[in-house]
């Protein structure tokens, strides 16, 4: 039996605009943004290619603080290709990091130990990984 994870809870202080800045600037899908009543929205954005979503909104998800979901992480065939249109796209990114080193020789020196990370504008953080083929 699979068990997929497929919704994570992205706790926001503002959800137009956190929608934004995930649709806009990091090109996530919109997948529904849903008013459920007077005071309950939930919005579900999917990074592209990615089997797992986010969800933001206000009333009818979880209450966390704003910005205290840390060390959620994307991974990319190209770490220098996502940097780059994380840059384009107005995100403050970090520098490419290499943290720690491969077991065994990979195609990509940076695959699985190249990393960059940003924040979104509540300071809920992220990394992206690249691996550029699965083994």
């Amino acid at each position: 039996m699979n068990w997929t994870l497929e919704v994570v809870i992205v706790p926001v202080s503002d959800v137009d605009r956190a929608k934004a800045f995930y649709a806009d600037q990091l090109g996530f899908a919109v997948d529904h943004d849903t008013v459920v009543g007077d005071d309950a929205r939930i919005v579900q954005l999917t990074p592209p290619g990615s089997g797992c979503s986010i969800v933001i909104g206000k009333g009818a998800v979880p209450e966390m603080p704003p910005g205290s979901l840390k060390g959620l992480q994307l991974v990319v065939p190209d770490l220098h290709k996502a940097r780059a249109q994380l840059v384009e796209r107005g995100v403050e990114v970090s520098e490419i990091q290499v943290l720690g080193e491969n077991p065994r020789p990979m195609p990509d020196p940076l695959d699985n130990v190249g990393f960059v990370f940003f924040t979104d504008p509540d300071g809920n953080a992220w990394a992206v990984q690249q691996i550029s083929e699965r083994a």
